[in-house]
């Protein structure tokens, strides 16, 4: 299974208004998700929320 805890995740952040898109990128398959939060998050809250997203892509997309 690939596992983003084992290698790079790269991540970027863009503001759109009043709220921040943050896309991560598992840098071993190329798989991307992106996640949207209110501009006054923080950094690190957003980019957790990425990462989790992007673990449950993973993990759904792995075979058996």
């Amino acid at each position: 299974m690939a596992d983003p805890d084992r290698h790079e995740v790269y991540f970027e952040f863009v503001a759109i208004g009043n709220v921040v898109k943050v896309t991560a990128i598992d840098s071993q398959t190329g798989t991307e998700v992106s996640a949207m939060g209110p501009a006054s998050s923080s950094q690190a809250d957003l980019q957790q929320l990425a990462l989790q997203k992007l673990k449950a892509r993973l993990k759904r997309e792995t075979p058996p």
